[in-house]
Parts: C-alpha cells; sequence; structure tokens
C-alpha cells in the first residue's frame, strides 16, 4: 500500500511516500481501507516532537508509529477477532493508528458508521476536531438540544478545525455565539452562525466588555487571568488546547495554572482532554445528518502531497479542515 513514512523529529521533510505492507487486523481492530484524511495541529506536534513533554509517550528518538495521521474515513477492508458491528463495505470514519496510507488499523471503539450527510473528506475531517468540540461544549453545560438558550460562548481560535466545529454546535444547541480569529477569515466564522466576529489582531477577548457564560480557548496563549476577565462570575473556562509557551511545555503551562487555580474560584476553569469513541462519533454523525454539524473544508491534497498539506497549515493559511485524499 502507499502510505507517507516519517523519519525522526523535524519538519515536513521528514515526510516521504513509501510501499508498505498492509496490515493485518488484530483482536478488537478494523482494517479500513481510507478513502480520505485529515491532518491538524496535534498531526503537526507530532511530526516536529514539541512540546518535549509529549515524546515519552510518542517515542523519543521519533515515532513509534511512523506513519502519521488520526483522522479518516472509508470503508471497512476486514475486521479482527471480538469486533462486532462491523463488517466489510461498511462506510466508516474515526481515528487510526497512521491514516496517512491506503490502509490504517482502527480500533473498533474509536469506529462509527460514516453520515451519510457528508462525503468522505467531510467525514475524514469530523473525528478530532469534532469530538474535541462537542466534548468543550459539554463541560461548558451545553450538553443537549436548547442548554444554550440564553447563554452567550466565546469561541477563541474560530476559524480552525475544533473551532468551526464548536461555532456550529454552540449555535445548534441555542446559544449567541461570538467567534475570535483573523481578519481574513472572519467571514467564514460568520457563515457557521456566530452572531459576531473579534478581529484578534485589533481587539482582545475582553475589549468589549460583554461578559459570557462559556469560553472555549482553543488557540493562542492568552494568560487564564485575561480569559477570566471574559466570563461571567459564574462561567465556566474551557481550555482546549494552545500555542507558544516554551519548547518543553508549549502551551501546557496555562492548562496547568487553570487546573490549580480552579478550587479556589468561583469560576470553573475545565482543562480539556478528549475522548475518542465510538458513541460520541454516532453523536456527531447523527448532527450531521440532521444537519446541525458539518465539517469546514478549507483544502485537499493528494497523497502524495501530504507534506504541502502540513506545510499549508503550519503556515497558518487554513480555514477549517486540511484534508488529504486517497481515493483514485
Amino acid at each position: 500500500m502507499r502510505a507517507i513514512v516519517q523519519h525522526g523529529y523535524g519538519s515536513a521533510d521528514t515526510w516521504e511516500q513509501r510501499d508498505l505492507p498492509v496490515p493485518v487486523p488484530g483482536r478488537g481492530q478494523v482494517l479500513v481501507r481510507v478513502h480520505a484524511a485529515a491532518v491538524d495541529r496535534g498531526t503537526w506536534h507530532l511530526m516536529t516532537g514539541t512540546p518535549l513533554l509529549v515524546r515519552p509517550a510518542v517515542g523519543f528518538g521519533g515515532l513509534r508509529r511512523p506513519v502519521p495521521g488520526r483522522d479518516l474515513a472509508g470503508v471497512v477492508e476486514a475486521v479482527g477477532e471480538d469486533v462486532a458491528g462491523f463488517a466489510p463495505g461498511e462506510e466508516v470514519f474515526g481515528t487510526g493508528e497512521g491514516s496517512l496510507a491506503e490502509f490504517s488499523l482502527v480500533p473498533a471503539r474509536r469506529l462509527a458508521r460514516k453520515p451519510a450527510a457528508l462525503s468522505f473528506e467531510e467525514a475524514a475531517a469530523a473525528p478530532v476536531s469534532g469530538l474535541t468540540a462537542l466534548q468543550a461544549l459539554r463541560a461548558g453545560g451545553l450538553r443537549a438540544p436548547g442548554d444554550g438558550e440564553g447563554r452567550a460562548v466565546l469561541v477563541i481560535g474560530a476559524s480552525g478545525g475544533v473551532g468551526t466545529s464548536a461555532v456550529q454546535l454552540a449555535r445548534s444547541s441555542g446559544a449567541a455565539v461570538t467567534g475570535v480569529c483573523g481578519p481574513t477569515k472572519a467571514d467564514l466564522v460568520r457563515s457557521l452562525g456566530a452572531e459576531q466576529v473579534l478581529d484578534h489582531t485589533r481587539e482582545d477577548v475582553d475589549a468589549t466588555g460583554t461578559r459570557y457564560d462559556v469560553v472555549l480557548d482553543i488557540a493562542g496563549n492568552r494568560p487564564v487571568s485575561l480569559l477570566r476577565r471574559a466570563l461571567t462570575p459564574a462561567g465556566t473556562l474551557v481550555v482546549v488546547g494552545g500555542e507558544g509557551g516554551g519548547r518543553l511545555t508549549g502551551g501546557l503551562h496555562r492548562q496547568l495554572g487553570a487546573a490549580a487555580l480552579s478550587p479556589f474560584v468561583r469560576q470553573r476553569l475545565v482543562v480539556l482532554v478528549a475522548s475518542e469513541n465510538a458513541a460520541d462519533l454516532a453523536e456527531l454523525a447523527r448532527l450531521a445528518d440532521e444537519g446541525a454539524f458539518r465539517p469546514a473544508l478549507d483544502r485537499t491534497f493528494p497523497l502524495a502531497e501530504a507534506a504541502k498539506a502540513i506545510r499549508h497549515l503550519e503556515a497558518g493559511h487554513a480555514r477549517g479542515k486540511v484534508v488529504v485524499t486517497l481515493r483514485g
């Protein structure tokens, strides 16, 4: 099979296309013929091996799994022992063990049937970003339709994969959504349901005096003290990710700080560690089929140009998700 292989940590120059044996599914695994796979900031962090705190989990000298990528959508090719609910020929989406390849092994617990309303490319863009957005909003108290009525939600990093998902899901709950992004991406964020858009190059999140019931901090390195000023007295801050910081911890220092401060303040400060699971994937599929959620696609690249895809993402040009296609 054709696959992207990475040798050591570094830039996109470490990626090359090679021919590898098709893997065999083991107990609890599903072999998926990949039609599309997505790349995101998580893919970039694993490629570069930064922050350094991630290396004990993924390998000190380089990735333990040489094929990068997690998000995928495709068709079941074969199933391993003790797998129920999936059969060859079914269209699925989820997170695999190296998705930038023609075939990928996926634990059955991280796989669901592809929503009929989405193309393979759109479905491939959904798992990691969609799950993160869904669970972040739940952490903020938006768990069911109508939970957002009368509530104001601020999405920082609203033009990326998680952000574009969060704007749509928060709006579908009935919340009034404000997005934060760059000026060239404001039209996208508005089109997804944001009532207001703040230009992060001109004003910060507390500049207007508006206070939000829920703040999702997906991107950047704003101090927790600044984010708290944008909250109502009993509001919830959900720290999803972050960039910047030192080479050792990256943006993790803010997450650690928020977790340490939370027990001592009235506001809820939540550090989200997203869970990749079949139940929430099925929920995303349901929302997509009902029209409440559709991944925003920026560009697609063929597998041979996967390095270009990650460079495009790294440069900050992406409006939504960047997808690599393997069909044809």
